[in-house]
């Protein structure tokens, strides 16, 4: 936990530079790909990911270990030959892994927020679940749990393998000649994020695009058939927390309202998108059927919300930032910290993505994550060990937490007054 702390206090910067860059350049080149608020909805979204996985909020049913210790045939020594083996067999369990979140019911819920921004760019490479509480995808590494590749080195290469999948997230890039057969590509990976009937559900593959061509589910980009992006259902909320349960609450509720009992249980696994007929025809959801002609999801945001919204963001990387960096400090005062400080943290992000969806109800939450940031720094009379370094961070810290109190609220009103004025207006 402490060392994948140390690698995301490198990862996180880099990302966010790149983010900022393609925007940059986006600008400069008269198209800009990357939305403000979907931008800091993607990078939030990365923030609750990184989060739960360092708290360690998953249960492992099968794990790589108890494969390898209970299937291998063979050992395999630590050299080259054993990384390059490893990538492969991660690579091909990526595919199949990936293929299944895209086809069947309940395993979209777990990939949903990935494809939910209705941009491509390499802020959404960034939306990542926190739903997958349960994880059980490893026996998809059954060929190198066979081969006996020690879990440490799946270990090292898990993570290059998952940040070798960033890059590809953009319009910027074009055709990339010869490499267009061998990886996955922009072009590859625009085609997979679109909703066009001609694109949907292609291009599984995460670094190798060798795997769709064998197991048919290539499609290249079409020269007259321009990727829209999205999904059919669109999730209309820049809050990550709400996206990563939408899917799963609408399955909960079919199968609650369905006369059928055999649907009741095979819902879940039927093909993605499925509902039963009688709840399809009594409830109906909105789907867009015409994907050249539908409304993106946007709200109003004034330049002092935007920059607001920035500021916000910025302080949740300072606190996550500070949480990576200091896990073993965090764990020495108190074993439970640790969880509520990544609480603290879903909530910081719950608030800060309601505000920016107008809802009233986003004066609530931030009293909630402020008010239990100050009972930590009252609790503790530090903030978490941060002492250690300045004295003053716990009054700089409790001077934010009220200031934030009373600008979210400032916002809420202000919102509301400018609802009740367009609503008088129609």
């Amino acid at each position: 936990m402490e060392a994948y702390g140390k690698i995301l206090l490198i990862a996180m910067p880099a990302f966010l530079l790149l983010v900022l860059f393609e925007k940059w350049h986006g600008w400069r080149k008269g198209r800009d790909t990357v939305r403000n608020m979907d931008m800091i909805s993607s990078l939030s979204s990365g923030v609750t990911n990184v989060t739960k996985d360092v708290v360690g909020l998953a249960l492992v049913i099968i794990s790589y270990p108890f494969l390898v210790r209970n299937l291998a045939l063979t050992h395999i020594e630590n050299t080259v030959v054993v990384y390059v083996i490893a990538f492969f067999a991660l690579d091909f369990a990526g595919y199949w892994v990936h293929r299944l979140q895209h086809v069947t019911n309940f395993f979209w819920n777990g990939h949903i927020v990935h494809h939910s921004s209705e941009e491509f760019n390499l802020a959404c490479a960034l939306r990542q679940s926190i739903s997958a509480v349960v994880k059980t995808f490893a026996i998809f590494l059954l060929p190198a749990a066979l081969l006996g590749v020690p879990y440490e080195v799946i270990a090292i290469v898990a993570p290059l393998h998952l940040f070798a999948q960033f890059w590809y997230h953009t319009q910027h890039i074009g055709r990339m000649g010869f490499l267009e057969k061998i990886i996955v590509t922009p072009s590859h990976h625009r085609v997979h994020h679109a909703i066009n009937p001609q694109y949907i559900d292609k291009n599984y593959g995460q670094i190798f695009i060798f795997w769709d061509k064998w197991f048919g589910t290539f499609q290249e980009e079409l020269p007259g058939v321009p990727p829209v992006y999205g999904i059919t259902r669109p999730v209309r909320t820049w809050n990550p927390i709400k996206i990563n349960f939408q899917h799963v609450w609408l399955l909960i509720k079919d199968a609650w309202r369905t006369n059928s009992w055999k649907e009741k249980f095979t819902l879940w696994f039927r093909h993605t998108g499925y509902r039963p007929a009688d709840v399809a025809a009594k409830y109906p959801v909105y789907k867009i059927e015409d994907v050249y002609h539908f409304e993106k999801y946007d709200t109003p945001a004034s330049p002092a919300l935007n920059t607001w919204s920035w500021i916000q963001l910025l302080m949740l990387l300072l606190f996550v930032s500070y949480m990576f960096g200091n896990i073993a400090l965090i764990n020495n005062l108190d074993k439970t910290y640790i969880f509520w400080y990544g609480g603290f943290i879903f909530l910081s992000v719950y608030a800060l993505t309601d505000l920016m969806d107008r809802n009233a109800s986003a004066i609530a939450w931030e009293f909630i994550r402020s008010g239990l940031g100050l009972y930590f720094l009252f609790q503790q009379n530090d903030w978490f060990g941060a002492g250690i370094y300045s004295p003053a961070i716990k009054f700089i810290l409790g001077g934010y937490f009220v200031i934030s109190i009373v600008i979210t609220a400032w916002f809420v009103m202000k919102h509301r007054r400018e609802d009740q004025q367009v609503a008088l207006t129609v």
